[in-house]
């Protein structure tokens, strides 16, 4: 997303959604713009906390979708960009709808979610795969720890 956004031409390099959204949340809860250090750690929390409940419903379009997880993947995240950002962040009024954007702008953004998607679902799959052996990384160990000896 950053690679794609420093390749944009100057008046279309404005802060990216994530930054716009965080201020507009400042802006709504505190009257004002808030010390630019925690503005940035506050972007950085609230993206991936919403990349992360949104990665969590992936099991369940899993689950629902016959799909191959590297076509899924993509789609599930084309579709939390469409939700996104045609949606819920226009309708809790946080952002301007993609169409309203610079052609160049919403294509960066479009991007950025079909990779996230495809890492997502490669993620899911080595993760789920995992579960499923018995003798999986993630299972409750059957050894005493060293500090329990």
């Amino acid at each position: 997303m950053v690679w794609l956004h420093r390749r944009l031409p100057g008046p279309e390099r404005y802060p990216l959604p994530p930054r716009e959204i965080t201020e507009g949340i400042e802006k709504k809860v505190s009257g004002k713009k808030l010390d630019p250090d925690v503005g940035r750690a506050l972007t950085w929390l609230a993206h991936f906390g919403y990349g992360g409940a949104a990665g969590s419903l992936y099991a369940g379009a899993k689950s629902l979708l016959p799909v191959r997880g590297s076509l899924l993947g993509p789609l599930f995240g084309l579709g939390v960009w469409a939700v996104s950002y045609l949606g819920i962040l226009p309708g809790l009024r946080l952002l301007t709808p993609a169409t309203e954007h610079p052609l160049r702008r919403s294509w960066l953004m479009i991007v950025a979610h079909l990779v996230w998607g495809w890492f997502l679902a490669m993620i899911y799959e080595v993760l789920d795969g995992d579960l499923r052996r018995e003798n999986a990384a993630f299972h409750q160990s059957s050894r005493p720890r060293a500090d329990q000896a």
